[in-house]
């Protein structure tokens, strides 16, 4: 790769779902082979559910990426992944469910995008300690 084409992204992660360790695991490998090099990662962190109710507590990472793709390319392969994961619905307008594996674009490099489907910083990070506590100790 061409280190002066390279972009940082930093992604959230979570599962309440299943093997929640391993399915964190798994998608970091995933993103690793389809995003880019995966060049810090969190500890995982167990939460508990945010925005509904569930019986399932999450374990949530953040990872920091360094890619050459695009922030729609790295949002396509995001959510390939979930896809591929066993994810069947992104949450959609404040409705929020038990999931597998769930990953966010929190940043990518300093840019700014505010489209229908893709926001990036990420609108509700700073509201999530799921998200702000991993994210801080990846941060420079």
């Amino acid at each position: 790769m061409n280190s002066e084409k390279l972009h940082r992204v930093f992604l959230g992660l979570g599962s309440n779902l299943g093997e929640k360790e391993e399915n964190i695991h798994k998608a970091i490998t995933l993103i690793g082979e389809r995003v880019g090099l995966v060049v810090r990662q969190s500890s995982l962190i167990s939460t508990e559910p945010w925005g509904f109710e569930s019986e399932h507590t999450f374990v949530n990472a953040a990872i920091l990426c360094e890619t050459e793709l695009s922030p729609r390319e790295v949002l396509r392969a995001t959510q390939q992944i979930e896809r591929e994961m066993g994810r069947t619905h992104k949450s959609v307008a404040g409705h929020y469910a038990d999931r597998l594996i769930d990953i966010d674009i929190l940043l990518y490099d300093d840019l700014r995008v505010d489209e229908p489907d893709l926001q990036i910083p990420h609108p509700l990070m700073l509201k999530r300690d799921f998200v702000m506590i991993p994210l801080r100790e990846i941060r420079d």
